[in-house]
């Protein structure tokens, strides 16, 4: 082959790589205009991609959470091993929401689905989606095993040549306070990897391919070469790094050593506080898909996501640490702790290339389970009125770590990604009222670069009427910390606007007449604060992000003059 021949070679496989990314998006993108669950619709709560026949993640959807996608990437195998590929046909879709075969918790659906060329199989679609509810207690921290927190479902067909698995449809509306939701959504699984499996079936026929097989190589050998490079640009050693938890009876500390080698990262978390009695316990292949993102948003964030740039990440998660739940132990709110894991990651790299790293954030998810109606309140209320049965999830986010050069992100979400839902989304399909909803003034760490504002929210039903949070918070023992004599945020509350404080975690009554109150942390601050710019300062106070009286304690004298001004 000439020169010329071989480099318009690599320029063909490479538009092929560019486009096996389009089809996965159309893909994550079908998803979101089909599904019922506004988690899906308007948070984004979804992972989308691609695997080859050895179940390989080849390409992923830029849409999506990397503790569903690096996840998923582990499922696939799974499903090959109960369905090999060769039993498979037109028309089939297999599912499951098991947290140890799939993404982490029974509130995750995975479903997984052959695409056909000229056919025959050629590669396998999967996408993960965060549902509202699958029964049992109901999304929370309460359970003490995974049997009560909801409908476990196996890997099946729930669709087999094209036509619905009735007995598996049965089961599932049975078993949901939202059957009609949770139906719709599986049928919105399955559309979005039909979209997908139509999309790839163009592009082979447009390019003249036969197999995926000579894509995927490429696709692998470039990014495990790619990640390589990067890696080795890193100082070798072992770093170590904690991060704290408010854990649910008691405090929580993950403990990492992160080992750096020519072509290697490992993490080893001996030493990481043992399992709880309560949902906050997480999976091993949800620790290893939020480490691997911290560790990747460092070290290598230009290189595409997939099988083979995961692959230099290596975890040691000893048995009995909250970070390695076994079966049965609960899961149902693992993103509690997982989300800790990229800031963990971040301990570590500061050590070895700190001006790549953020300041700890507030990290966790603020997505409280309401619910209210008989379920809540009972039935025998006398003449007192009840609130209309409801079952909704809300997705909020305090602030993030400030970054070398710039500041935080308000009411942001990292490191899952997910959108911040408008309320008027949750307000339409539920008697939930947001009456306050705004940046918190003086949640973000002080520092050169400051952290990012968290919020506040007000919320209520209509009338007032009892309701009730299944609380999945943290951060509010344990603020973001910030680097290198950067402030802390400000930490998390939880409290009813009546004054009574709320526990961060677990199902609690907001009473007739009153309201709850979220407050959520902010991001920690980067270097030393007397270096910020007293212009940033006394534009922060005039934006209403920072108090004048804070402003003038954390920053000094010379911001003191500006604002003055």
């Amino acid at each position: 082959m000439s020169k010329e021949s071989g480099a318009l070679a690599q320029i063909q496989r490479q538009i092929m790589w560019n486009r096996l990314i389009a089809v996965v998006e159309e893909q994550a993108q079908t998803m979101i205009r089909t599904a019922f669950s506004t988690t899906v619709r308007e948070a984004g709560d979804l992972s989308a991609g691609i695997f080859d026949l050895s179940g390989r993640m080849m390409a992923q959807a830029v849409t999506g959470t990397p503790g569903h996608v690096n996840s998923m990437a582990e499922s696939v195998g799974h499903f090959m091993a109960k369905f090999p590929v060769a039993t498979m046909r037109p028309g089939d879709h297999y599912i499951t929401n098991d947290p140890w075969l799939g993404t982490g918790h029974l509130h995750d659906l995975t479903v997984v689905t052959p695409a056909f060329h000229a056919g025959k199989v050629v590669g396998l679609f999967a996408n993960t989606a965060h549902v509202i509810d699958v029964g049992g207690l109901g999304m929370g921290p309460e359970g003490r095993s995974v049997f009560e927190e909801g409908l476990y479902i196996p890997i099946v067909k729930c669709f087999d040549a094209g036509r619905a698995n009735e007995t598996f449809f049965d089961f599932i509306r049975a078993g949901s306070r939202l059957p009609v939701e949770l139906e719709g959504d599986v049928y919105s699984l399955c559309a979005c990897n039909d979209a997908g499996a139509k999309r790839l079936a163009e592009m082979m026929g447009e390019f003249g391919m036969d197999s995926l097989d000579p894509l995927a190589e490429f696709i692998f050998e470039s990014s495990r070469r790619a990640t390589l490079v990067e890696i080795a640009k890193l100082p070798q050693g072992v770093y170590r790094a904690e991060i704290g938890s408010d854990g649910y009876d008691e405090p929580i500390t993950l403990h990492a050593a992160m080992t750096v080698s020519e072509d290697a990262i490992e993490v080893d978390y001996a030493g990481t506080s043992g399992l709880a009695p309560r949902g906050i316990n997480v999976p091993p292949a949800y620790t290893r898909a939020y480490s691997c993102f911290g560790i990747k948003v460092v070290v290598a964030p230009e290189v595409p996501n997939n099988w083979a740039s995961l692959a230099p990440f290596h975890m040691k998660i000893p048995e009995g640490c909250i970070l390695n739940a076994p079966r049965p132990y609960p899961v149902s709110v693992r993103h509690v702790i997982g989300h800790l894991l990229p800031d963990l990651m971040m301990g570590c790299l500061h050590q070895a290339v700190p001006e790549r790293v953020a300041a700890e954030g507030s990290a966790c998810l603020w997505n409280p389970p309401l619910r209210g109606g008989a379920q809540v309140s009972g039935q025998a209320r006398g003449n007192r009125p009840v609130v209309a049965d409801f079952e909704i999830i809300t997705f909020n986010s305090g602030g993030t770590g400030a970054r070398a050069t710039l500041d935080g992100l308000d009411a942001t979400a990292f490191p899952s990604g997910v959108r911040t839902m408008p309320v008027e989304a949750t307000e339409n399909v539920s008697p939930v009222v947001f009456w306050r909803k705004e940046l918190r003034p003086d949640s973000g760490g002080a520092g050169r670069t400051r952290g990012g504002c968290g919020q506040v929210m007000e919320v209520g039903t209509k009338g007032d009427l009892e309701f009730a949070v299944n609380a999945t918070f943290d951060r509010v023992l344990h603020p973001p910390k910030g680097r290198d004599g950067g402030g802390d945020g400000a930490a998390g509350r939880v409290a009813l606007k009546s004054g009574k404080v709320l526990r961060p975690k677990g199902f609690q009554i907001i009473p007739d007449g009153d309201r709850l109150i979220l407050e959520m942390a902010g991001g920690g601050g980067m270097g030393d604060p007397a270096e910020r710019d007293p212009a940033r300062v006394a534009r922060d106070v005039r934006d209403g992000l920072v108090s004048a009286d804070k402003a003038r304690a954390a920053y000094g004298p010379a911001a003191s003059a500006r604002i003055i001004r």
